[in-house]
């Protein structure tokens, strides 16, 4: 059975398509309540975020479509009084005057009004824009770290994050203006009603062509945007690379500049060139379409003028007459034009709802989840646990059968790509086994209060976080809700040594870490960053600690010095090594040596030293190359 992550966006929003006539009205069906629904969440997002925005867009939507005709009215009357004055018929001036400050009172109101209003749905964008990030940051905190081993899960928040700032508003806004056009159409409709019924049947009917040119090209830009999704995230991905400061070294020394260019270049030229064809197409359609939209308003004009030289009305009513003919075809236009754009933001909001939708799976088993009993030993089963990545052929893990009682200390070897990492992601239950169970204190790990579960784990992985915000904070995050003052934090850094360089920063734990927002901030080293990290791990007050190569990037003595410390801070409580080096190996109650996604070897140092197995080999090795590297300094 496929997880949503297996299904492509454009699979599970495409409405198959009619295979004959008998389902046509089907299809509509679907496509017109798939819009309607998309149009709806849209609605929702906007008066979840500020309830007074759309009330004033119902009141711009009426404004807008009334004013023009209120001004073509007062137009037509201007001309039609200085008309008569001019043949020499009474007029009074002071009627034309009244009427010419009618004139540019409308004017005035009508900018002013849409300036108050453009100021309102700009500042109210800021807030729509802001309240989806906030929904795309809250998802993206529960999401399971098996959904960021998907590309299709990376093409989704790709497009939910270029589509989450501007869209929204921008949709409800052109749903209003489409309003607008409708009451405007509507009220020009009835002025030309009193010279020709026919006349606006015949722009409308015109505007045909347009409406399925520009709806067909939307549908064609949207799924080429859906399906291109890998190409623009490839073209972030190289010009992000050669601005990276922690790439910049690298890339100049192996003069991997051009290299990068040409990969951009060159996905770029593929890119652009399907999308340079769909722009051509949709330009020759749609000139098509204007021959014959001009060719009829030709007609009509013509049709209007000779009445105006029949006397069969005024000169300002062919003013009215031919404005209401080009408003009702620009109206008709713009309808076109923003129903589209509608039609085509709604597409792109699939991607925010689809995201938003994503369910986590890494959730309690039980209607009412276990609690973790903390200050206290634990114990760790698995049980022929299986586990293989998505999308993968072949199990990373093969049938793991491992018992870690309370108190102990176990340290994980073996080669890279062996399945440490992948073992400890199983015990902290960032997945779920493929096969076969991990046990916590006897239950099932699927059966505990997933975020009580990952307060109990101390944990330090091999790729560890370097945070931009201060040296302090970077500590704290070791326990975000730990209420501990300066000492506690200043204690952690002592215990991994990272005290001896913070405290020569400039503001000392106040000193902001890289150079990102603060010209002041502070660059470390790896194996500072390292020790930061540990200090995190020491400032948890955890029951159980997991080190995932914790000192790969310190020298030996330091890597010693900071062993010396975790056997203080591991007293009472389960610890899990993850090392290369296998000095560390020595303090363990058992080693476990793994091979090929199994546990091959087990037991404490001086039995595998005695079995002279894949153990015996390694460590013999690696203390062989010490020896050798310190007779020859």
């Amino acid at each position: 059975m496929r997880s949503i992550s297996d299904t492509s966006v454009n699979d599970r929003y495409r409405v198959p398509k009619p295979k004959g006539i008998k389902e046509v009205p089907a299809y509509i069906g679907r496509v017109v309540a798939n819009f309607f629904s998309r149009l709806f969440y849209i609605f929702r997002l906007v008066w979840d975020t500020k309830r007074s925005l759309l009330f004033i867009m119902v009141f711009m939507a009426v404004f807008n479509g009334v004013m023009p005709v209120i001004g073509s009215i007062i137009g037509a009357q201007i001309i039609n009084k200085l008309a008569d004055a001019y043949s020499g018929a009474l007029a009074a001036f002071g009627v034309i005057a009244v009427l010419l400050i009618l004139q540019f009172a409308y004017t005035f109101i009508n900018q002013a009004i849409s300036r108050l209003y453009a100021t309102v749905t700009s500042v109210s964008g800021e807030q729509v824009s802001n309240h989806v990030k906030m929904l795309i940051m809250e998802k993206a905190k529960e999401v399971d770290m098996v959904s960021y081993d998907s590309p299709d899960f990376y093409a989704r928040m790709e497009n939910a994050n270029r589509e989450a700032g501007m869209r929204p508003i921008q949709i409800m806004s052109s749903t209003f203006s489409v309003l607008s056009t409708v009451i405007s159409i509507v009220s020009y409709v009835i002025v030309l009603f009193a010279v020709s019924w026919w006349s606006p049947w015949l722009i409308i009917l015109v505007s045909i062509p347009t409406t399925i040119v520009n709806f067909v090209y939307k549908k064609k830009n949207v799924n080429y945007m859906f399906f291109r999704s890998k190409s623009r995230r490839q073209m972030d991905y190289y010009a992000s690379t050669m601005i990276d400061k922690d790439l910049v070294k690298e890339i100049r020394m192996f003069d991997l500049g051009d290299t990068f260019t040409d990969k951009y270049k060159a996905t770029f030229d593929d890119y652009y060139k399907g999308l340079r064809k769909l722009r051509i197409e949709e330009t020759l359609w749609g000139l098509g379409a204007a021959v014959v939209t001009s060719v009829v308003y030709c007609l009509l004009y013509i049709f209007l003028a000779r009445g105006v030289f029949r006397h069969e009305f005024a000169v300002g009513d062919f003013s009215l007459y031919t404005g209401a003919i080009t408003a009702i075809g620009a109206g008709v236009s713009s309808f076109i034009a923003s129903t589209a754009n509608i039609y085509e933001g709604t597409l792109f909001i699939e991607n925010l709802i689809s995201f938003l939708n994503e369910k986590p799976t890494i959730v309690p088993s039980l209607p009412e989840p276990r609690h973790v009993e903390r200050g206290t030993g634990h114990t760790i089963q698995f049980k022929n646990v299986f586990f293989r990545y998505q999308g993968m052929e072949r199990d990373v893990l093969k049938d793991i059968n491992l018992t870690i009682n309370e108190g102990e200390t176990v340290v994980i070897v073996g080669l890279n790509g062996a399945g440490k990492t992948t073992l400890v992601k199983l015990l902290t239950r960032l997945y779920d086994p493929s096969r076969g169970t991990v046990l916590l204190d006897g239950h099932d790990i699927k059966e505990y209060d997933v975020k009580e579960l990952y307060d109990m784990f101390g944990m330090i992985f091999q790729d560890f976080g370097k945070y931009a915000v201060t040296a302090g904070e970077n500590i704290v995050f070791g326990d975000i809700e730990r209420k501990a003052g300066p000492e506690e934090v200043r204690d952690a850094a002592k215990k991994s040594g990272a005290d001896v360089y913070i405290e020569k920063l400039d503001n000392g734990y106040d000193t902001p870490l890289m150079r990102y927002f603060e010209a002041n901030g502070a660059e470390l080293s790896i194996g500072q960053w390292q020790k930061l990290a540990i200090a995190r791990a020491f400032y948890s007050d955890s029951d159980i600690l997991i080190l995932d190569e914790p000192t790969a990037s310190l020298d030996p003595m330091a890597e010693q010095e900071i062993f010396n410390q975790f056997n203080e801070l591991r007293h009472n409580k389960t610890s899990i090594f993850i090392s290369h080096r296998l000095s560390s190996a020595t303090i363990a109650d058992t080693i476990l040596v793994m091979e090929d996604g199994r546990i091959v070897e087990k037991g404490s140092h001086k039995e595998l030293m005695e079995m002279r197995g894949k153990y015996y080999t390694l460590f013999s090795t690696q203390a062989a190359r010490y020896v050798e590297e310190g007779e020859n300094i």
